[in-house]
């Protein structure tokens, strides 16, 4: 099976791609021309986008792809009116084009990947910001290509994810880093219900998908969307205490001496459904030990 896998260099990304090699998949990747691709395996083939979309068209025409799998987008929790350009080139234009160039070459499938915060409070569609904004944006685009072509689009909605080698500045990657140093960390009250996923759980999700959309039962998948959740939600505050209990530390953590932001989400999205046949592998505590004892 041939795949294209989009966002390569990014931390879901360089995880799924390892995966699908593991399982003998035709891996390709499409990153943009000036992208770091230091981080992306060798063994992938790696199609440089100039934005012509000629260019791409050409690409997947001679390459017949199966189907692609949709990570990359910008993500930024506020913007400012300098931004606004950036976030629907990458988010809606680059998309729209990879879906131009899906229908023209009969690709199969389009697995998309959402984000909880296009639910705020829980709501059908409420974005939390403008990046939620432009995903939710996306998908009613690819409504006409699923209605104008034999394309399969799905949606696998993610909320925040961890694990080892994560290099972004997520909240046990601050953690990990206090309780070596001892320094303290202000923080808000930390009554927000926190869904995080191990990156395992994740990319286990993605597999039983691909597995799903190359069955005689594919067409069940056209235009739904699945959710990757974690079975033990818990506020941010006991979400630390299992952190300690997890690496044996103590955190020096400062609880309230920080405002939540504005639009700070404090229920997770908690009404989709996950992927038929899969299941979370791993507890929290487990996830952690093996994040922080493999970074």
């Amino acid at each position: 099976m041939k795949i294209l896998v989009t966002g390569a260099n990014g931390f879901i990304g360089q995880n799924l791609v390892k995966v699908l090699l593991d399982k003998n998949y035709e891996v390709h990747c499409i990153v943009r021309a000036n992208s770091n691709i230091s981080n992306i395996s060798q063994k992938v083939t790696i199609f440089k986008y100039n934005e012509n979309i000629d260019s791409l068209i050409k690409y997947f025409d001679a390459q017949k792809f199966d189907g692609l799998i949709h990570l990359a987008s910008l993500f930024l929790a506020t913007h400012t009116k300098d931004d606004i350009s950036n976030l629907i080139s990458s988010n809606i234009k680059f998309g729209t084009e990879l879906l131009e160039a899906c229908k023209i070459s009969d690709v199969k499938w389009f697995i998309n990947t959402g984000t909880f915060w296009q639910n705020y409070e829980n709501e059908d569609y409420n974005p939390v910001n403008l990046y939620a904004a432009t995903k939710e944006a996306f998908e009613n685009i690819a409504k006409y290509y699923i209605e104008t072509s034999n394309l399969i689009f799905t949606t696998i909605k993610l909320n925040d994810t961890f694990g080892a080698n994560d290099t972004r500045n997520k909240v046990f990657n601050i953690w990990n880093k206090i309780s070596k140093s001892g320094e303290i960390l202000d923080m808000s009250a930390g009554e927000q219900i926190i869904d995080i996923s191990y990156i395992d759980d994740v990319i286990s999700a993605y597999e039983v998908l691909i597995t799903h959309l190359s069955s005689d039962q594919k067409e069940d998948f056209k235009n739904k969307e699945f959710v990757v959740t974690n079975n033990e939600k818990m506020s941010l505050k006991e979400l630390s205490k299992v952190f300690e209990e997890a690496i044996n530390t103590r955190l020096n953590i400062e609880w309230g001496a920080r405002p939540y932001r504005e639009r700070e989400v404090m229920i997770p999205y908690d009404k989709g459904q996950t992927v038929p046949n899969w299941n979370q592998k791993y507890t929290l505590k487990e996830a952690i030990k093996k994040t922080i004892g493999e970074s």
